[in-house]
């Protein structure tokens, strides 16, 4: 059992350390770019590639996707009533509550732990995650809501065109296949090395009120997976994969709006380092108790 988990956790270990250790010892990353690529040609092409692939039946995927949505709204719920009876602002807070880190560390996570097959499942969690952050987070961070964030995110039309052939039947040229492939496989990599680049540069701070939101993110996300699992009757690797991606830490990108949009972003920085390092010391009683 524990080589079986070393097998599963050391390469999201080694994938990040990379990019910390690169970025810790004076290496240039532009990480603007590399956030650009992924979002805009990685992501995408994995997300189509990935639900193409996909061989279960639609109401799975539906189910998964209509789960991530649920997942984001109870988030969103307990977060904000938190944060309300805590006297803290949600403007701040409640984004990174609500979306956790599918994709730099839930997808690694659901290939290693579950093949490919977990990997599909897990992107479609991630797609629906991701569009979310586009469009509720937007409105979250900046207090207006801009449905154009929705319309210029290459992931939604990949998202939508995958669901589209699956429903379809429509036979994908096997260039296309080859190419979305080739894209998407950048895109695990690249995002583990981000996510270390991102925490060499992040510091601690006010770490009890730090330490308590981020078990709120862990403890939450674990047990809506599990409760939102159940409900949704969820069984086999559905269910393992939904509770990975419903449990994983503070995602990255909350760091990124916090920055656009002048939130706290040290503030923010912390609860992703904390929640991070929090994640990784609690990913083996998580995996163990799963498989």
């Amino acid at each position: 059992m524990i080589l079986d988990l070393l097998s599963i956790i050391a390469p999201l270990f080694v994938c990040a350390g990379l990019g910390f250790a690169w970025s810790r010892g004076g290496g240039r990353y532009d990480q603007e770019l590399v956030t650009v690529l992924i979002m805009n040609f990685g992501a995408p092409c994995l997300v189509f590639s990935q639900l193409i692939a996909l061989e279960v039946d639609g109401a799975l995927m539906l189910r998964i996707a209509g789960g991530a949505l649920a997942a984001m709204f109870v988030f969103g719920l307990v977060g904000a009533l938190v944060l309300r009876a805590a006297r803290l602002p949600t403007h701040t807070f409640l984004g990174p509550l609500v979306f956790c880190n599918a994709g730099n560390m839930g997808l690694p996570l659901c290939l290693f732990a579950f093949g490919s097959e977990g990997l599909a499942l897990a992107t479609c969690f991630f797609a629906v995650m991701a569009v979310g952050h586009y469009t509720a987070g937007v409105w979250i961070w900046s207090g207006r809501l801009s449905p154009g964030e929705l319309l210029r995110m290459p992931l939604s039309y990949a998202a939508a065109l995958a669901v589209w052939v699956l429903v379809s039947g429509w036979p994908v040229p096997v260039w296309i296949q080859n190419t979305t492939e080739l894209l998407g496989g950048l895109t695990i990599p690249l995002m583990l090395i981000t996510l270390g680049v991102s925490l060499s540069s992040m510091q601690l701070g006010r770490l009890r009120r730090t330490l308590a939101l981020s078990l709120l993110r862990l403890g939450m996300g674990f047990g809506v997976g599990v409760g939102l699992s159940a409900l949704l009757e969820l069984d086999g690797l559905a269910r393992k994969v939904f509770i990975v991606e419903c449990s994983m830490p503070v995602a990255v990108f909350n760091y990124i709006f916090a920055q656009r949009y002048g939130r706290a972003a040290e503030d923010v920085a912390s609860l992703v380092l904390v929640s991070t390092l929090l994640a990784f010391a609690l990913l083996p009683f998580l995996l163990a108790w799963l498989l």
